[in-house]
């Protein structure tokens, strides 16, 4: 079975706002968001995050470990592409490789800011949306069942599907040995993408899905998928990618897991 593990990262669309509040082009990019945290603010009573629809999607990032003991960590598409680009080549992904997915809270954010995205540009997602029609065997385990496998949402899991007892990635990861947070974090996205970091934006969004994949092979392990000798083999088969990649944030990530950074 191929295993596909995601991360997404989001900014405020600010043309979707501009259409919904009537703004026209006087106002900037920024300015835009502004107004959209500031009417988020009001409706909530403190909180600024956007509601799922309003955010656009700006990285797309994944660990793909496949039957043939493949194991690549990649952002998808090119640092200049669009949003429909980003979104259309994960769909695709899904379509070539039937992974299981894999994600930190994907099924409370990254899947439902991915459904609205991919409606509003028009892609289609055949093999995901199935539910037994083309494929018999996902009317039991297909990716939209929250208690199916074929999307393993490890926080929802991890909490017995209970909200309250979710728990960010950072501090599981970092409480399992794992790097956890390097230098940026989901609040430093959107004036990261203000300053043209788009390269910064991907580096960040890829160890998070290597923190989510390194949890996941504990998971693995917890539910008996994975013995011990197999799990120190995807651990080393990890260390190995990471070490020959070249890129100096995944080689930050080893050193810092390995506790020489």
């Amino acid at each position: 079975m191929n295993t596909l593990v995601f991360d997404i990262e989001t900014v405020p669309d600010t043309d979707g706002a501009r259409r919904l509040l009537d703004l026209g082009n006087e106002l900037t990019d920024g300015e835009v968001a502004e107004l959209m945290f500031q009417r988020r603010r009001q409706a909530t009573g403190g909180s600024d995050f956007l509601r799922h629809h309003l955010h656009r999607v700006v990285a797309i990032s994944v660990v793909l470990r496949d039957g043939a003991d493949t194991l690549k960590v990649r952002s998808l598409g090119e640092p200049g592409d669009d949003e429909a680009t980003l979104i259309d080549q994960f769909f695709r992904g899904i379509d070539h490789y039937h992974p299981t997915l894999v994600s930190w809270n994907g099924g409370g954010f990254d899947l439902p800011v991915l459904h609205y995205r991919g409606l509003l540009h028009g892609i289609q997602a055949p093999s995901y949306w199935d539910t037994g029609d083309q494929y018999s065997e996902h009317r039991f385990n297909n990716y939209l069942g929250r208690f199916h496998w074929r999307h393993t949402d490890l926080m929802d899991a991890l909490a017995g599907y209970q909200p309250r007892a979710g728990a960010p990635l950072d501090e599981i990861a970092t409480l399992m040995g794992f790097p956890g947070k390097m230098g940026m974090d989901g609040s430093k996205v959107w004036p990261a993408f203000q300053g043209g970091d788009i390269d910064g934006i991907r580096a960040y969004c890829e160890t998070d899905v290597l923190n989510t994949w390194l949890v996941y092979l504990g998971f693995q392990h917890f539910t008996g998928q994975l013995d011990d000798a197999m799990l120190a083999q995807e651990q080393e088969r990890l260390a190995t990618l990471l070490a020959e990649d070249g890129r100096p944030h995944l080689r930050e990530f080893l050193d810092a897991w390995r506790g020489e950074g």
